[in-house]
This record gives structure tokens, sequence and C-alpha cells, in this order.
């Protein structure tokens, strides 16, 4: 697959709505103007004196019968945004799209418990809590959201990034597993998401809804973007012309993934902690909906292959039991590096039949004969360490001289929460 490669776009975005996609063409008004704005909200250098939890705030309530939320900006006179903002305004067009956020996360998932955000950060520098290739990030109890974020997400992805963070708020761990859950919000609102993020679905529809997807994708990455703008390639490629046909199509199929969103969502929400620590040791973005989908789609008949089914399983095996991921810090995707040595140990140049025996092989491994989803962790003390390297990751934020009380309370929470 000639992918190229991408930023996946942190924090966000559910594509809701857009700009049309006529503002591309040429020096446009439309992407001239997003690119001006970006380029003088981009996060600045932190001057002499300055203090990250200084500056204008407000409380406000957002929804009934909740704590109030707690806007700030953070270093609004120092970083000089006085210079063109009125603090009040700024914050009274926060809190509102907070409240139409919360209500609409409300209105999807009545059954989710109002997410518990009690801190919503305007932050216009980078640092340790909000990192420089992060336009958002849900902390603790908390929101941090750079200027820049706040304008694309306003303006291109119909407030998608709150919307997303907003869903974080109410996740109970850490972990890859908690980003595939959020984009499966997202890819529901707009194909265009689906491709954009496309590890953590893309070999899912491949199987079993739309073999033609690993083409699709190739085509829409091959557009050139410009590299002389502050506008994300990612939004770029969002707002070019793409072949409509096509988008309805995926949309359609995705509107056919409808239970094995679902199930994500119920896995992540039984097994917060087996998810995030398979998450972590496969570094399989998409493995809970590639469960899912081995639980709930009728798998494709191996035919010949079944000869083969029972080295690849040893092959798979092999992989998926590795713990240098968690052990050693490696960033190895297991799920890939077993295809491809079923590509080339095995010589299954198929890549529809090397899916095949990948479903087969998770349906062995974490379906139980009652059908139900076992979430199986080969190695109890690699979990444990896992576990407790969370616990000392959090430990180490909450002595951030950046850190909210806010934040530290709702870090302690967590800690209290995790066996």
């Amino acid at each position: 697959m000639k992918i190229r490669n991408l930023f996946l776009l942190a924090g966000s975005l559910l594509l809701t709505c857009s700009l049309p996609s006529s503002l591309f063409a040429g020096e446009t008004i439309g992407l001239g103007e997003l690119d001006r704005l970006i380029k003088i909200h981009k996060p600045q250098k932190p001057v002499e004196g300055f203090d990250a939890k200084v500056g204008p705030q407000k409380s406000v309530q957002l929804l009934p019968d909740v704590e109030p939320t707690l806007f700030s900006i953070p270093g609004f006179k120092a970083l000089g945004c006085g210079e063109c903002h009125q603090a009040e305004d700024l914050l009274d067009l926060s809190a509102n799209r907070m409240k139409l956020t919360l209500e609409r996360l409300h209105s999807i998932f009545p059954e989710l418990p109002p997410a518990p955000l009690k801190q919503f950060i305007i932050q216009s520098w980078s640092g340790e809590l909000l990192q420089p290739w992060q336009f958002a990030h849900t902390t603790y109890d908390s929101v941090r959201i750079s200027p820049g974020a706040i304008l694309i997400d306003s303006r291109v992805y119909g407030n998608a990034t709150h919307l997303h963070e907003s869903l974080h708020l109410t996740q109970p761990f850490l972990g890859a597993a908690n980003e595939l859950e959020a984009y499966g919000l997202n890819v529901r609102a707009d194909p265009k998401f689906l491709i954009l993020n496309f590890p953590y679905f893309s070999d899912t529809v491949t199987a079993f809804f739309m073999p033609e997807l690993p083409n699709i994708l190739d085509r829409f990455f091959a557009r050139p973007f410009r590299e002389d703008i502050n506008v994300p390639r990612e939004v770029q490629w969002f707002l070019m012309p793409f072949d409509e046909g096509e988008l309805e199509k995926l949309k359609g199929q995705i509107e056919k993934m409808e239970p094995l969103l679902k199930e994500v969502e119920r896995l992540n929400r039984k097994f917060p902690i087996e998810a995030a620590y398979l998450g972590e040791q496969t570094r399989a973005l998409s493995l809970l909906l590639d469960i899912a989908a081995a639980k709930l789609m009728p798998l494709p008949d191996l035919g010949a292959l079944e000869s083969e089914r029972e080295e690849a399983f040893s092959i798979l095996e092999q992989q998926f039991n590795k713990l240098d991921n968690t052990r050693l810090g490696y960033r190895v995707d297991r799920k890939r590096e077993g295809l491809m040595i079923l590509t080339y140990r095995m010589k299954i140049k198929d890549p529809q039949k090397r899916l095949a025996l990948y479903f087969h092989f998770l349906k062995d491994r974490y379906i139980g004969p009652d059908g139900e989803v076992n979430l199986k962790v080969s190695n109890e003390e690699d979990l444990k360490k896992f576990v407790e390297e969370k616990r000392v990751h959090i430990n180490r934020m909450m002595k951030s001289k950046n850190f909210t009380e806010i934040e530290r309370k709702g870090a302690e929470k967590m800690l209290q929460a995790t066996p």
C-alpha cells in the first residue's frame, strides 16, 4: 500500500461541516485566511516571569446537576493575546461551544454519565501537558486546547476536537483503545475521518466491507498539499475535492459497521486496563475493532489455506506474545509484523488471504466457545508492570509546576480507581 506518512491529528476531529471545496483552488480567500489566522495563533514561547496559572478565568454551569467548569486563558496578558482579543468574549465563546458539545455528546451516548469537565484551558504555549504536535489534550477532568486548534475546529471541523476530547473525559483509563473509541464516534459523521485515521479501521473495512479501500487511500493521499502555509496537511486533504461517489459508498459501509463500533465501546468500558495494555503490547491501533469483527462478522472461508492455518497461527501467536513494546520501549506493530511474515515466509501474496488468516486467529485467541470476548493477556506480570508504570507516569505529571489543582485532584481520583 503506497500510503503517505501521516501526522495523525491528536485529539480531533469530528468532520461535521466544511468550507466549500472550491476554496482549495489556488490562492483563495478561504485557505489564505485560515493560513493567516493559524500563523498568528501559533504556540508561543513563555516570556520571563510567565506563570502558566495566571490569567482571566470564568466559572460556568454547563449542564444541570453537574459541577461548574472553570474556563481560563493563562498568559493572556503576558503573551499578548489582549492586543487583539477581549478575554471575556473568548471565555464566553468557549463556554457556549462546550455547552453545545456536552449536550451533543449526551444525545449520542445517553447511557454515559455526564463528562466530568471541571476545567477548560486555552493554552497558547507548548509544554509537557500540551505538546507542540498536539492540538488538544484531555488530562484529568480537564481539557487543554491551543488557539490554532479552536480556529480549525470551529471554522472547518464543526467543533469536532471538543466532542472528541469530551468523550475522553468519560473513559476510565488511558491508551490507544480510547482513541479508537473516540475515532469510532468521528467516522459516523464523515467518511474522510476514517481515511485520515486509516490505521484504526482499514483492515476491518478492507476484509469485510470495502476490499478496494487501499486504492482509495492511495488516491486520497497522493494529492499534493502545500508546504508553504501553516494549514496542516490533514486539513488541506480534507478541504480538497475528492471522489464523492467513493465517499458516499464508504459512508454506507460505515453505517453497516455500527454493531462493531458499539462492540468496541462496550469492550473498552468493560476491559479498560486490558484493552490499554494490549494496545501498547501489540501496537495494533485497530485491535479492539478487529476483535469485534472476528466476533460479529461471518469469517471468510480459508479454503486451500486450511492446511497453512496451523503455521500461520503459530507465527501470529509468536508476534502477539512478544513483550518488547512494553519491556524495552519498542514501537513495533505486531499485527503488521505478523502479516509481513505471512507474506515473505509463507509466500501468501494475496492481502485478503492474509487478513482472513488474521481474523480467524483473533477469533481463536480472543473469542470463547460461548461467543463472548476474553481479552487474553499472556503475561500477568507484564500487565502489573504496565499498570505500575502508568501510575508512575501520572505521579510524574502531578509534579509539573503547570499542573493545576483541578488536574491534580482528577489524577488522584484515577490513581485511587486503578488497581
